[in-house]
């Protein structure tokens, strides 16, 4: 059993490598004919994890499942080899985006009233193409507004397992960063 616990762990590390996206346990099923446990493989998932704790990559879990992701002290190089990947965005569009992911569920016009000016359409619209934001339903109201909320890949690429993992509100308040605080009304169930 030892040479082929060895051989899945390899493979799982193999696929992990060569995704584009997080691995799902269930996805590391498929990898294999006969049936392996699944805490077979979270087993070798924390083994492969350990295997790669001092190198240049720590396996992380998201939202969706395990996938690799490079230590911060290699961020600001591996930026450069794919400057034209590096989205930047407006103070306006992050500030919505913390809007929708503190409050959420909220509406345009909930996101109106935090911020005290009128929205940009572009912002929402620019969150929504980066799927880090969708509608997930409407707010029954008159006029039904569409509400927002965050999506499995904002937790993925903010590399959070889920909404409550988001740091407290009230450490931005006292570090002065924001004058009032905002009471979330955070619902992990929201996340689809």
């Amino acid at each position: 059993m030892i040479d082929s616990t060895s051989k899945i762990k390899e493979l799982l590390e193999v696929a992990l490598l060569t995704s584009q996206r997080p691995l799902s346990i269930d996805d590391f099923q498929k990898l294999f004919i006969e049936k392996i446990e699944r805490s077979t493989i979270r087993m070798l998932l924390d083994e492969v994890k350990s295997d790669w704790h001092d190198k240049t990559m720590n396996l992380i879990q998201t939202s969706s499942g395990y996938r690799f992701e490079a230590l911060p002290l290699f961020s600001e190089a591996l930026m450069r080899l794919n400057p034209d990947r590096v989205m930047k965005y407006s103070r306006m569009v992050m500030e919505v985006l913390a809007i929708v992911a503190y409050r959420q569920p909220v509406t345009r016009g909930d996101i109106e009233k935090i911020r005290g000016v009128s929205l940009n359409p572009n912002a929402l619209r620019q969150l929504i193409e980066r799927e880090w934001v969708e509608i997930i339903g409407q707010k029954e109201v008159p006029g039904r507004p569409s509400l927002y909320a965050t999506t499995k890949y904002f937790l993925d690429d903010f590399g959070f397992m889920s909404i409550t993992e988001l740091p407290d509100i009230n450490q931005f308040t006292n570090e002065n960063i924001i004058d009032e605080p905002i009471q979330g009304n955070i619902d992990s169930t929201q996340q689809g």
